[in-house]
């Protein structure tokens, strides 16, 4: 049984005053729903700080019944940084219609289609990653709108904290994979998960550090994920392969650390990327779900 830690997430959560929107929390570790904000328009100085406060003390946010145009959606996201663009999109010159489909919408490079039906042969994030980490600067959140959910139900998302994930190891642990660095490949979910051809120059591959610290709350997390991460540099192959399937069984195996978003049609969840990994639940096959995801460029993690 593993040892029983206490939530690195209470302190900041049971303190956290809002005057213009209403959190409701998911789990003591890991989410909130919002109440009270508007996306479609623009929010207020006291209503952007007392979300951002918000992220920083759950990690995820859900807003419900929200009606959003793509620049809506942007809009808000470009409130945390810039925008993100996704390696599918980094090499096309010109938009061009997605999945062939020619009343899809035109591509937007600055938004990724997140959909699935009958005609899927897979959907992206069927097994715990975070997203993207693979970029020499990897989203520091990521925004999905989801505005078509299955007639059948099903297709939720669960969450999980890498900062509690970290505050279970035991102090040797914490102390050895401290000084570690990982590497993280595209080419590991796009070409040999998807079977998508790379890109001229290759799928982005870089160096994190293992532990990385959030840059607001200066917590601890653990920066290795099943999707995208290959090796550890400082060990050889097999003592790699063995720490890392320790560390994602950790991570991925522990129900105390997660958390779990059910989709309602027009609804957008707000997860943090440095200190979350998400896992996409296919389970309404051959029915669709769709929805739009925009990213925000966070800087490199750091040790």
């Amino acid at each position: 049984m593993a040892a029983r830690m206490s939530s690195p997430l209470k302190t900041e959560t049971s303190s956290l005053a809002a005057h213009t929107i209403a959190i409701k929390p998911l789990t003591p570790v890991i989410g909130a729903e919002i109440e009270g904000a508007d996306l479609s328009k623009p929010l207020s100085n006291e209503q952007t700080a007392e979300i951002r406060a918000a992220f920083n003390a759950h990690s995820v946010l859900v807003f419900r019944d929200q009606k959003l145009t793509r620049e809506d959606h942007k809009r808000f996201a470009r409130l945390f940084g810039r925008l993100h663009v996704h390696p599918y999109h980094a090499k096309k010159a010109t938009p061009v219609h997605a999945n062939g489909d020619a009343n899809a919408k035109p591509i937007d490079p600055e938004i990724l289609v997140v959909k699935a039906d009958a005609k899927s042969r897979y959907v992206a994030g069927e097994e715990w990653h975070a997203d993207v980490t693979c970029d020499e600067e990897p989203p520091l959140g990521s925004m999905l709108y989801i505005t078509k959910t299955p007639e059948c139900g099903g297709g939720d998302t669960c969450f999980l904290s890498t900062i509690a994930a970290y505050e279970a190891l035991s102090p040797a642990m914490k102390t050895f994979v401290e000084g570690l660095t990982a590497v993280h490949d595209g080419a590991k979910p796009y070409t040999g998960g998807y079977g998508t051809p790379p890109p001229e120059g290759g799928w982005p591959k870089t160096t994190h550090p293992v532990v990385i610290r959030h840059p607001d709350t200066l917590q601890r997390s653990l920066f290795v994920n099943r999707g995208f991460t290959t090796r550890i540099n400082e060990l050889n192959r097999k003592e790699s392969a063995a720490v890392l399937e320790m560390l994602w069984r950790h991570i991925e195996t522990h129900i105390e650390f997660q958390c779990r978003v059910r989709w309602t049609p027009d609804t957008l969840t707000f997860w943090d990327n440095r200190v979350t990994q998400h896992h996409a639940a296919w389970d309404y096959y051959p029915h669709e779900r769709y929805g739009e995801r925009v990213s925000i460029v966070g800087g490199r993690p750091q040790a």
